[in-house]
């Protein structure tokens, strides 16, 4: 894969899992907060603790590098709950712009994975040598 890609693949990884994490940790902090936000929303309580679960959990495996591409398929699918759920109703602009942008980034990393400075690498590294 070309240098400069690979890069770019990194950043869009670190910068995916940061927001993820920084949203999950959010929810699993105030864990009664997203329950009633999302009962408001008209959804079940244990689609809460998945999304915290998934947000923050995902979010990390892609900022160490690790199963890049299900961890961006769990985020992108979180996304497109968020979009649908939530956001399409306010539309583009102030809406669901954001989500949009995070699901693209989950939707490039789980077609392409993303190994630089990854504990995926390292780990692969090691079983060649």
């Amino acid at each position: 894969m070309d240098e400069k890609i690979g890069w770019g693949l990194f950043l869009g990884r670190l910068v995916l899992g940061v927001i993820m994490v920084a949203h999950g940790c959010q929810k699993l902090g105030h864990m009664e907060d997203a329950v009633q936000l999302f009962h408001r929303m008209g959804q079940p309580a244990w689609l809460a603790y998945v999304t915290a679960i998934i947000e923050t959990g995902g979010g990390l495996l892609l900022v160490v590098g690790l199963f890049v591409v299900p961890a961006a398929m769990l985020l992108g699918l979180t996304m497109i709950g968020a979009i649908v759920l939530v956001h399409l109703p306010q539309g583009l602009i102030g809406g669901f712009e954001f989500p949009l942008a995070l699901l693209g980034i989950s939707m490039i990393l789980a077609m392409t994975g993303s190994d630089k400075l990854s504990l995926a690498e390292i780990f692969k590294n090691r079983k060649e040598t």
